[in-house]
């Protein structure tokens, strides 16, 4: 303020003292007029009186504006802890890129780290004497003074970069006279309190510059996807010149005026010194190569980046968009990467059995269309889950011609159409296509999925949906999750939000139960026909096996390796399905999950993908209960840990006093919580301080006995050696195990697997609830996606089978009767069991060796 009025007091000074020079008149020294010198004398009087009151109530009108202003100006705390608005960035373990969330992209540039040119290009476009001026250029403000007075317009004018970081960061963009008062006045307050550097750091890390860009770190990554260092001299000058019409001279908008402004800023920087000739020359003869470069996503992983980013709404409130958070989520890259893979090949390959469902939609191509009226047909089909929209050009009877969305052109030819035989119900199909004609003509969108060798093959959306998690059992340590075909095709996260039937996948809690209550791995039970008449049904409930047929006396190892469901349910009856219900609450299923009735024994009940992944950990890493998560590491703006991941980790040698085995039929934990909800509030811990400190362990909680948990385990093996399960032995390993599900008239599904370190669960099933078709088992739908994932997931991954625990034997069985061979007798098959529960009965030897069913045990209790 008093820079401005002794800047005018100096004009008045010296415009008096000019005055008072006789010569002004053109009379020559010593003969003036008498007459004149009183008319000057009073002129002079006159005009110094009126000059001292003007300015005087300048200086009156100025106080008063800066006392009736300064009160309403910012504090200096304020002003030197202003925030930048930078987006939420979702981050795998290893750091690839997920998601960004924010309106804002910004890539905020400390001062130090501003290469010469760009300090110099700024300056000669915005504020040449922004290093010589206090933050108010009076220079400036007196030629938007002189275009009020002479235009009668007020103009924006003056405005030095202080000025532009005082507007951008504390006031309004309305053009009023208080407004620019008080833009004054806190221009000055900003260059008192903080240095020339400073407020240039701030000015470029706040300034739009179009298409999202906010600051110049993000300008050089939106424009010409470089980092600010390694942009060249004409780049430069066009991202200079962007701020004063981040529209009008856009270079992606308006490329012919963002050349003329580059131009003009190139000239600027010439003229100021601040480059040569040669190199201003050589800049303006440079075509300018600036297109959009969308922020670079280097893991495709949507349905785990919205989980965590309303997580971070949800305990961030706003400011997750704003506040520069780095989140580092537990995902595995390579595992993300195939579980992505193997799902869409999955759906894929499922949607292909059941015929085409027909083109995208049918135009009428002109015989001239040319490549604009393809790219105009083209533009708003979008690709999905790597199928790409194509439009069919021309077609004969061996192939057809496409154009795709890209301008590149594909050839289909029989091959490629051999699969779409034309969907009538989920169980007929019409005729296979014999020639290119019967499958596509010309005008026909369609998608098109591209092979290895450059070839192409007809694809179409898939109407089914699938799910896949992966998690590591000994933390819950969330690997891979793909809730979808295509996250941009629907949203719904069928892995942490479709409640589906687990069908026969459900059959390992329900056998760990009768364990606990004391039968053995041996026990029979009947597979024969069974009619429950519940006065609560409709009709008479008439459960079968998948293949319909009976199998008589049947131990418990052969029910669950063929998935047996007459032995489940009979097996149900024999220790209670209120028991039972129970019982599997501590694999995490909420009460409300679990009917309690014989149902379960089928998997009436529902589960998501990840739940079904949860309870299998149990299964994986010894009896504990791991709750999963996602979010490892949260970080703020300035790398400072605010939140570091602490699981429970499962350990069978570090157990706490309370973590013993657990017989009673309470509930184990109090999981079931959704995931959001796994991922502790620690916002407020000390993790970042500094101090390196480790915590010290949090182990998990025991829920069921070692024992247990191996015989399940040995038998879910032999689900994949030799039952349900035996697609998966493609993967030449020895240490997988798992169980398939799949519910009535195959509407759901499954398979869960693991070994020791990675449980993974896919389902497959549509939307809305209808049969998949026939022979679409879990076997056939679901298990080939989880061994494509498997696969790669486990590539050099060595095998690890679970130890057996103390305190069991193996016997040799009679495998007809489960009870003990003779000794001198030939035959049977050994079995583990536990101590306390090992058959005490030898079998007859007319009896031993015989099919099942030819004992006359009845195995409705437990062989002792």
């Amino acid at each position: 303020m008093l820079f401005i009025l002794f800047g005018s007091i100096q004009s008045i000074g010296r415009f008096i003292l000019k005055f008072r020079n006789p010569c002004i008149f053109n009379f020559e020294p010593g003969h003036i007029p008498a007459k004149y010198m009183t008319l000057s004398s009073r002129l002079m009087r006159f005009s110094l009186a009126s000059l001292l009151a003007l300015t005087v109530a300048a200086l009156v009108a100025v106080a008063a504006a800066y006392f009736y202003i300064a009160p309403q100006l910012p504090p200096i705390e304020r002003l030197k802890d202003v925030q930048l608005q930078v987006p939420l960035r979702v981050y795998a373990r290893s750091g690839e890129l997920i998601a960004e969330f924010g309106e804002q992209h910004r890539e905020p540039v400390r001062y130090r780290d501003l290469p010469q040119p760009v300090i110099d290009a700024i300056l000669a476009t915005e504020d040449d004497r922004f290093f010589e001026h206090p933050g108010v250029d009076y220079q400036g403000l007196a030629r938007a003074v002189f275009m009020l007075v002479t235009t009668g317009e007020k103009r924006q004018g003056g405005s030095t970069i202080t000025m532009q970081v005082a507007r951008n960061f504390f006031l309004s963009r309305e053009k009023t006279y208080l407004r620019k008062l008080t833009e004054i006045f806190l221009a000055l307050k900003i260059e008192r309190h903080l240095s020339k550097q400073e407020i240039l750091e701030l000015y470029l890390n706040k300034i739009y510059f179009g298409h999202r860009a906010y600051g110049i770190g993000a300008a050089a990554r939106v424009y010409y996807g470089a980092d600010i260092d390694e942009l060249t001299l004409p780049q430069i000058a066009m991202i200079a010149g962007l701020p004063k019409a981040p529209s009008a001279n856009n270079p992606i908008s308006n490329p012919r005026r963002a050349l003329q402004r580059r131009n003009y800023v190139l000239g600027r920087m010439f003229a100021l010194g601040f480059i040569d000739l040669d190199a201003y020359q050589a800049a303006l003869n440079t075509p300018d190569d600036a297109s959009l470069h969308k922020a670079a996503i280097e893991l495709e992983a949507p349905w785990v980046a919205e989980m965590v980013r309303s997580h971070m709404r949800e305990h961030y409130g706003a400011d997750a968009y704003t506040a520069g958070y780095s989140v580092y989520t537990t995902l595995d890259a390579g595992r993300q990467r195939a579980a992505n893979a193997a799902l869409r090949k999955a759906l894929l390959d499922y949607d292909r059995r059941h015929g085409y469902r027909g083109v995208v939609k049918h135009v009428e191509l002109a015989e001239d269309a040319g490549p604009e009226q393809f790219a105009s047909l083209l533009k708003p089909v979008r690709p999905y889950g790597g199928l790409l929209p194509a439009l069919v050009t021309a077609v004969s009877g061996e192939e057809a011609s496409l154009v795709l969305r890209d301008g590149r052109e594909a050839r289909l030819d029989l091959e490629g159409v051999a699969w779409a035989r034309r969907f009538i119900s989920v169980n007929r199909r019409g005729p296979k296509p014999e020639t290119v004609t019967d499958v596509l003509k010309r005008g026909d969108l369609v998608y098109v999925q591209v092979l290895d060798e450059g070839r192409w093959r007809l694809a179409q959306l898939p109407a089914v949906s699938g799910a896949l998690v992966s998690v590591d059992p000994h933390d819950g340590a969330l690997q891979a999750l793909v809730g979808g075909f295509d996250f941009y095709l629907s949203k719904f996260n069928r892995a942490v939000q479709a409640q589906r039937q687990p069908g026969s996948s459900f059959k390992p809690f329900i056998y760990s139960a009768a364990l606990n209550k004391g039968y053995t791995v041996a026990s029979l039970f009947n597979d024969a026909p069974v009619v429950f008449d519940d006065p609560s049904l409709e009709t008479t409930w008439r459960p079968e096996n998948y293949s319909g047929k009976f199998y008589g006396p049947t131990r418990m190892r052969e029910a669950l390796t063929r998935s047996r469901n007459l032995v489940s349910i009979r097996l149900l009856q024999a220790i209670g399905p209120r028991y039972a219900a129970r019982y599997v609450q501590r694999f995490g299923f909420r009460p409300d999950q679990v009917p309690r009735d014989l149902s379960l024994a089928l998997g009436s009940g529902t589960a998501t993908p990840l739940e079904m992944a949860r309870a299998y950990s149990v299964w994986a890493n010894g009896g504990f209960y791991t709750e999963p998560y996602f979010i490892e590491e949260i970080r703020d703006a300035d790398g400072e840990t605010l939140f570091r991941a602490d699981p429970a980790v499962a350990c069978d040698d570090c157990e706490t006093e309370d973590a013993g085995e657990e017989d009673t039929d309470t509930v184990a934990t109090d999981a079931g919580s959704p995931p959001p909800a796994s991922v502790a509030d620690a916002a407020d811990s000390d993790a970042g301080n500094g101090d390196e400190a480790v915590a010290p362990a949090r182990y998990a909680r025991r829920v069921v006995d070692a024992p247990n948990v191996y015989l399940i385990n040995s038998m879910l093996r032999d689900v994949v050696r030799r039952g349900t399960g035996r697609r998966a032995m493609a993967l030449g390993r020895k240490d997988l195990a798992g169980k398939t599900g799949t519910t009535n008239d195959q509407r759901d599904a499954w398979f869960c697997g693991f070994n020791t370190r990675l449980v993974t669960t896919v389902w497959v099933g549509y939307d809305r609830v209808r049969p998949l078709g026939n022979g679409e088992t879990g076997s056939r739908a679901a298990l080939p996606m989880w061994v494509d994932y498997m696969g790669q997931a486990l590539k050099g991954v060595p095998e690890s089978l679970m130890p057996q625990p103390p305190g069991m034997v193996t016997v040799r069985i009679d495998p007809a009767t489960g009870l003990r061979m003779p000794p001198g007798q030939a035959g049977g098959l050994f079995e583990i069991f536990r101590t306390e529960y090992v058959p005490t009965r030898y079998s007859q030897p007319e009896a031993a060796g015989d099919k099942p069913g030819e004992s006359g045990d009845s195995g409705a209790e437990p062989l002792f």
